[in-house]
């Protein structure tokens, strides 16, 4: 109960800062709110994602450090308990998180944020964010403009577009009907019964039964779209052996470290606390500093597996990471498990 009480209060607080962030997008693009709290919400996968092992640290240290402080642990131990059986809830509820944490990282986060980024793309430069006023001149992006008499929804009546955006190929175009139409590049008009005017070395005019335009005003499909927080697990596999430069094959290991071996820091963080609360409280001494040594352990620890994961170069990089927390969750379980 604690576990999930400081998990909803934590992943609320940090959504409402990730709302605070995102509200000049909200006001730069005229999203309605709905769309908006939708589009926030599709971060909170992630924002679980990251909060889980020290939600898990947390709540450990609080309810076996109030076990401890009204001498239950104690009794407990002079029952003919060991310190492993008294650990015992403690990391079965580690054990099980970790489990639930490598699914939500494999599985649940990379398709959350695929639907991110879709919709924040979508809501900047697609039909959805789109919103032509009548009788007005809209400039769809620097250099691009257009007006229509009439709009229905994605139909339009007497269009007029003016695309300035290259000196040299300047357009003028005007139609009967238009329509609007999403892409995988962006955003296009197809116009109807007009006439074209272009000015750049010479000036050419003429007329068009159907005219279709790209407005390039985003390109959805660039290779700069390539994020490795929103690529399926499996695809990361993949592209770790043949990826392009250097800078992404370092960025695939870092998600992929950070996938697979985050889950881990759970049950390392549980057992770490168990040890450090457990083994001080057998010493019997009226003050004790574990609480404070346990969160400086965890503090280390994450630190040191922070910097691991961003300092990974090559699969043996990866290795030696997933060896090294390995072992050392091992020297903390055999602490915890000593007789």
């Amino acid at each position: 109960m604690v576990f999930f009480m400081l998990l909803a209060v934590l992943t609320g607080l940090a959504w409402m800062v990730q709302i605070m962030s995102m509200m000049k997008f909200l006001m730069n693009y005229g999203v309605n709110m709905g769309d908006f709290i939708g589009l926030t919400a599709l971060m909170i996968p992630f924002i679980i994602s990251i909060i889980i092992p020290f939600v898990t640290f947390i709540a450990i240290i609080f309810v076996y450090n109030k076990l401890i402080a009204d001498n239950e642990v104690t009794v407990m131990a002079a029952s003919g308990l060991s310190p492993a059986q008294i650990a015992r809830p403690a990391l079965r509820l580690a054990a099980i998180l970790t489990v639930a944490h490598l699914i939500l990282n494999i599985f649940i986060v990379p398709a959350s944020q695929v639907e991110f980024y879709d919709m924040q793309w979508n809501l900047r430069y697609g039909l959805a964010h789109l919103k032509l006023k009548e009788a007005a001149f809209t400039e769809l992006s620097s250099g691009l403009v257009v007006y229509v008499d009439n709009v229905s929804g994605h139909d339009l009546s007497h269009v007029m577009l003016s695309d300035m955006r290259d000196a040299r190929s300047q357009m003028t175009i005007f139609a009967e009907k238009g329509k609007l139409v999403a892409t995988v590049r962006g955003l296009s008009i197809v116009m109807t019964n007009g006439s074209v005017q272009g000015n750049g070395d010479a000036t050419v005019t003429g007329t068009f039964d159907v005219f279709d335009m790209d407005l390039n005003v985003a390109n959805k499909s660039s290779s700069s779209s390539y994020r490795v927080r929103s690529v399926s697990t499996w695809q990361l596999l993949r592209d770790v052996f043949d990826a392009p430069t250097v800078k992404r094959h370092r960025s695939i290991l870092t998600e992929l470290a950070t996938r697979i071996l985050d889950p881990i820091m759970n049950l390392m963080l549980a057992a770490l606390c168990l040890a450090i609360l457990l083994r001080s409280s057998l010493l019997r001494r009226r003050t004790s500093f574990a609480p404070v040594m346990a969160v400086v352990a965890m503090a280390v620890v994450m630190a040191g597996f922070m910097s691991g994961t961003n300092m990974i170069d090559s699969i043996t990089d990866f290795a030696i990471l997933m060896l090294s927390q390995f072992v050392l969750l091992m020297l903390v379980l055999g602490v915890l498990y000593k007789k």
